[in-house]
């Protein structure tokens, strides 16, 4: 049962339409997992046992992971917040926890508390922070029945499950304790054990207990649970399931949020080429927004502390496209028309942003949506767009001289 009678705190209802307002995030996913290059299921997918394993931290010393920077690069890329792994599957934790030595500080060349100055830098330079943290572990013993991974770790078939549930709890505790304002903790490995008792009740009790305003999300790809405080959809927009991740899952009533990587992989992934263009970035970006859904965009940092120049190339491009046209996505919500492949709406006030990225005719047909349109202009320069509204809806001409390479914005008022 997760928290039952949940009844947000005010603060919490304003951090949430917060968390609508700023409708752009960097996911970060960064731990010893990096060193081998092969993404952050690297120990599971090569079957590494735990022994073995315990090798890989003795050579992560990310000298030049610059927190500062990190933050910069976001904000030019116009995200407004951070959501950072600080425990994935593997167990290992990439903060100075007092519950393991199986972390950063004891356990690597590096010795520092990455989460920290991240959080340190965020709160400097205005940006929120939220923590992934995987309820999966595949290092504890006690995270005990095994679910349906990890079963290559060498554990002993034998454990303490509450024993593990107080660990996390105990975890969480110095995350939202330590670290100054959290904005939120995003939850992820549920679904390795749908029918176990998680005790969600006296977690989610516990982190709103800490810290009020933070948001709780996870990725179980099911339906909200009560105490929950926002909805996320992996490499989906909202009501799609394309990658199968979905099926049991639908969309309900909280702010909703869609996660995608810029290549194929969450972690650092030497061989993975397959980057995503500024062009697609940015339409999943404005879909998202026409989905009523903020946009978590992940990179994956080298093993050394850098992001990918790749990736930070990329990001800038779309920091640029944001600083001319983030009016249109920030602050709106789903437009009053619903999303179509020609593109998607957004609305702020009285002002109705229709985004056109992929049309084929000079025309476009609205269906009706129940407002008189007083006037249309393309965004860009404020010239008047031509357009016919009668019962049927509104038909705007966009001639081809007037399309740009991303997404033509046009703006009617209502």
């Amino acid at each position: 049962m997760a928290q039952k009678d949940y009844q947000p705190t005010p603060g919490n209802l304003e951090a949430r339409q917060w968390f609508q307002d700023a409708k752009f995030g960097m996911f970060i996913h960064w731990g010893v997992y990096s060193v081998l290059g092969d993404g952050e299921w690297v120990m599971n997918n090569q079957h590494i046992d735990k022994k073995t394993y315990e090798k890989l931290p003795a050579f992560f010393n990310p000298i030049a992971f610059d927190a500062a920077e990190w933050v910069r690069t976001a904000k030019e890329a116009g995200m407004k917040y951070i959501t950072i792994t600080s425990k994935h599957h593997d167990g290992f934790c990439m903060w100075n926890t007092k519950l393991t030595d199986w972390n950063i500080v004891d356990r690597t060349p590096y010795g520092k508390d990455v989460l920290k100055q991240l959080a340190d830098e965020c709160h400097k330079q205005g940006i929120k922070l939220f923590f992934y943290y995987s309820q999966l572990d595949w290092y504890q013993n006690n995270y005990y029945p095994r679910g349906n991974t990890g079963h290559y770790s060498g554990r002993p078939e034998k454990g303490d499950w509450y024993a593990y549930l107080d660990y996390m709890d105990g975890q969480l505790t110095e995350l939202l304790t330590n670290y100054g304002d959290i904005a939120g903790i995003w939850f992820d490995g549920w679904w390795d054990k749908k029918d176990a008792d998680w005790r969600l009740n006296k977690t989610y009790s516990l982190i709103h207990k800490l810290q009020p305003s933070c948001l709780i999300g996870s990725n179980h790809h099911q339906a909200p649970k009560p105490g929950e405080d926002f909805q996320m959809f992996e490499k989906d927009l909202p009501g799609h399931n394309t990658t199968g991740f979905s099926g049991e899952s639908e969309v309900g009533q909280l702010p909703l949020e869609t996660c995608e990587t810029m290549n194929h992989s969450w972690g650092f992934n030497l061989q993975d080429k397959n980057y995503k263009s500024t062009k697609d970035l940015v339409h999943y970006l404005v879909k998202a927004a026409g989905y009523n859904s903020n946009f978590l965009l992940n990179v994956g940092p080298m093993p050394n502390g850098k992001i990918q120049p790749e990736f930070v190339k990329t990001l800038g491009e779309i920091g640029k496209w944001m600083d001319r046209y983030g009016k249109t996505i920030y602050g709106t919500r789903g437009g009053p028309v619903s999303p179509h492949n020609w593109g998607v709406t957004t609305v702020k006030g009285n002002k109705v942003f229709v985004h056109v990225l992929d049309l084929q005719d000079t025309n476009l047909l609205l269906p009706d949506f129940g407002k008189k349109v007083k006037k249309a202009y393309f965004f860009d320069d404020n010239t008047p767009v031509n357009f016919q509204q009668n019962k049927f809806g509104t038909t705007l001409n966009i001639p081809q001289d007037k399309r740009k390479p991303y997404d033509t914005i046009l703006v009617m008022e209502i």
